[in-house]
């Protein structure tokens, strides 16, 4: 007989998953990586030096022992901005995906734990948002409020919920339903009890795993605004606006096209990979046959 708790099995299953455990691993480190850059730029302490410090005289120079990525057009070192865009894209990626979780949530609970008319109107407005396509609706928005790191991050929050309300909703339709909810009802507890501490806990592992999934997607979406000049603006690095500065010299520097953009590969990949694992640890035994 099996005793242990549902938690300790999906921990016991992720685990097992090597694949998803090095990804995660990875992505424990560049999460590390960028808060020690952001606290030394908070610090104004040089780690390992100025991202926006130029030199023309070492203008374009490839990777080398002292510059280890190379320099770009201005002489700066592309591995500190580098490092320095890793916190940039993080940021958005992970403030992005709370901002449409915190929407994303709250629409889907109310809508599915109350059901009925209300249910059916706050979904058909969610399938008439989901209908625009997200790039051209994004960059709408932003050319509207103009480009900037708070500016991009609210817009891809709050065109990025839908998903997420239509998951949370399925699963209250599910939760609400249980012998637990209705007792909770019976007693009398409030709605607002009953939805945020009986059930939201309950929905809480795929919710968890949407979040995951989302963050490459923000990041992706940052990624491509800062290439088209609407994301974050120099001299803030960030891993898609090093790929612009470097678009002009494609044939000259490599280096600053093939090391951001392997970045934003690899970070995205390790990313879905983990999320991947941790949706399918967190399934119940019937979901997985």
């Amino acid at each position: 007989m099996n005793d242990k708790s549902p938690r300790a099995r999906a921990i016991e299953r992720f685990s097992a998953d090597k694949i998803g455990v090095a990804s995660a691993c990875f992505l424990v480190v560049l999460a590390a990586i960028a808060i020690l850059f952001a606290i030394c730029s908070i610090a104004h302490i040089p780690f390992p030096t100025d991202p926006n410090k130029t030199n023309l005289q070492i203008k374009l120079v490839p990777p080398n022992f002292t510059h280890w990525l190379g320099t770009d057009n201005l002489g700066r070192d592309v591995f500190t901005r580098m490092l320095h865009g890793s916190y940039i894209s993080l940021t958005v990626g992970f403030v992005a995906v709370f901002v449409s979780l915190a929407i994303g949530v709250v629409v889907g609970a109310i809508s599915g734990y109350l059901g009925g008319w209300l249910d059916n109107l706050v979904m058909r407005i969610v399938d008439a948002l989901m209908c625009f396509p997200t790039l051209p609706l994004v960059l709408t928005i932003v050319a509207y409020l103009g480009p900037s790191i708070w500016n991009v991050v609210i817009v891809i929050g709050i065109t990025g919920w839908m998903g997420t309300a239509r998951l949370v909703r399925a699963e209250f339709l599910t939760l609400r339903e249980m012998e637990y909810v209705r007792a909770a009802k019976a007693l009398g507890q409030h709605h607002r009890h009953i939805i945020f501490g009986h059930i939201l806990p309950n929905a809480a592992a795929p919710i968890v795993v949407t979040a995951v999934l989302g963050v490459p997607d923000a990041i992706l979406t940052e990624a491509g605004l800062s290439f088209l000049g609407f994301g974050v603006q120099p001299p803030q690095a960030t891993w898609g606006n090093i790929i612009t500065d470097g678009k002009a010299y494609i044939l000259d520097a490599w280096w600053l096209i093939l090391f951001p953009g392997l970045a934003i590969l690899v970070t995205a990949l390790a990313f879905y990979l983990a999320g991947e694992a941790l949706r399918k640890a967190t399934q119940t035994r019937t979901e997985r046959k």
